[in-house]
């Protein structure tokens, strides 16, 4: 798909998780494309997040925290007096035995992954309303939300919550603000190569997928500035599924069936 170029400007951009991996891919991409970003994370980055000579201005957030969301929100309204797009990108979870894994660990993850994002999708859109009055919410979630997820049930079950919870907002909060979730598959970066392994675990894993290859950052950032887009205008509730084809079902391990297809 073909964005044109500064087809943003003027547009104030929030991604969450914003300044390593999918998070700063994409909001690379927003500034390449003309708009005003601001990222949060826990932690300061090592270096600005930029394209180019334009970058995104960074404030420190815990998404977990409703007041530090609050302060992200207040900076929209106080240095660019408006709020266009919120891409709800933070989150993760390390592997965890679903018999031993504590409760702890188990609410940590849905904040992180579910409660977040919607308490971060309500500040927007009430500086949305009362500021450009229309807008658009990404939410980025996983395959794991939508198949079995094992040794990450938490993780999962928060992922297909924020697929519920799109197309919950976007019934409510349309016409005005168009809510989209973007759900990965097996995407590469350096935090995932702790799971996928090495350049020869990479390629097994990537046979196994329709596209013979694992999904890249820029893939969902492509996504992300399509779905944000007046070419997706009547996108809203949607869920846009990234998975390179998905993976083939483990019975077909049993059989001789698509060997010569």
């Amino acid at each position: 798909m073909t964005i044109p170029e500064k087809n943003f400007q003027g547009q104030v951009v929030v991604v969450t998780g914003g300044t390593k991996g999918i998070g700063k891919v994409i909001a690379e991409n927003f500034l390449r494309v003309g708009a005003e970003v601001v990222v949060c994370a826990r932690n300061a980055p090592e270096g600005p997040v930029a394209y180019d000579d334009r970058q995104a201005k960074f404030i420190t957030c815990d998404v977990r925290d409703h007041e530090q969301i609050k302060a992200v929100i207040a900076l929209c309204d106080e240095e660019y007096g408006k709020l266009d797009v919120l891409v709800n990108n933070a989150g993760g979870a390390p592997p965890a035995d679903s018999l031993t894994a504590s409760e702890r660990f188990t609410r940590s993850v849905i904040d992180l992954n579910l409660v977040s994002p919607i308490l971060f999708s309500q500040e927007a859109a009430n500086l949305i309303r009362k500021s450009s009055g229309t807008g658009v919410i990404l939410n980025i979630s996983s395959v794991s939300g939508m198949r079995a997820n094992p040794l990450g049930v938490a993780y999962g079950a928060a992922k297909a919550g924020v697929i519920n919870a799109t197309e919950t907002l976007a019934l409510e909060w349309g016409p005005d603000i168009r809510v989209i979730s973007i759900t990965a598959g097996l995407i590469l970066t350096e935090e995932s190569r702790h799971f996928y392994g090495d350049d020869e675990s990479v390629a097994k894993i990537a046979a196994t997928l329709p596209m013979q290859r694992l999904g890249s950052p820029q893939d969902v950032a492509n996504a992300c500035l399509f779905a944000a887009s007046d070419k997706a205008e009547w996108m809203s509730g949607s869920n846009i599924v990234l998975h390179g084809g998905g993976d083939k079902p483990t019975y077909l391990e049993a059989t001789d069936i698509l060997k010569d297809s």
